[in-house]
């Protein structure tokens, strides 16, 4: 899982390409992970969220760029995130188009990452 956290970060803004489904989804465990452990020093310490503001600034444009990547690994535009801005809906859609198997071979993104050229 830590692979894959520091293979999103290093390809901070990097929204061209394709991401595997275990990239992404492994992203946003280890940013679950991190933001409750941030949340409990947060409340113990300062009684606000300084902490996680910090962190989630931080690894803002790294999770746009990996979700860009993932929906590119689905022969999708990375415009489709803007479904997250539709309520219920549109988040639904999204976690249904980021949870499918990624196309075969080639597509206009780029190489299958499964085979190691991406």
């Amino acid at each position: 899982m830590i692979e894959w956290y520091l293979s999103v970060l290093k390809k901070y803004a990097e929204f061209s390409g394709r991401a595997r489904r275990s990239e992404y989804w492994y992203f946003v465990l280890a940013n679950f992970i991190v933001a409750v452990v941030l949340n409990l020093i947060d409340l113990g310490i300062f009684g606000t969220g300084v902490l996680s503001v910090i962190y989630g600034l931080g690894v803002l444009i790294p999770g746009l760029a990996v979700g860009v990547r993932r929906l590119h690994d689905t022969n999708r535009s990375g415009w489709w995130l803007l479904l997250a801005f539709i309520p219920l809906i549109g988040a639904i859609v999204l976690i249904v188009f980021l949870v499918q198997e990624g196309t075969d071979g080639e597509n206009q993104y780029g190489a299958n990452p499964k085979l190691g050229v991406a």
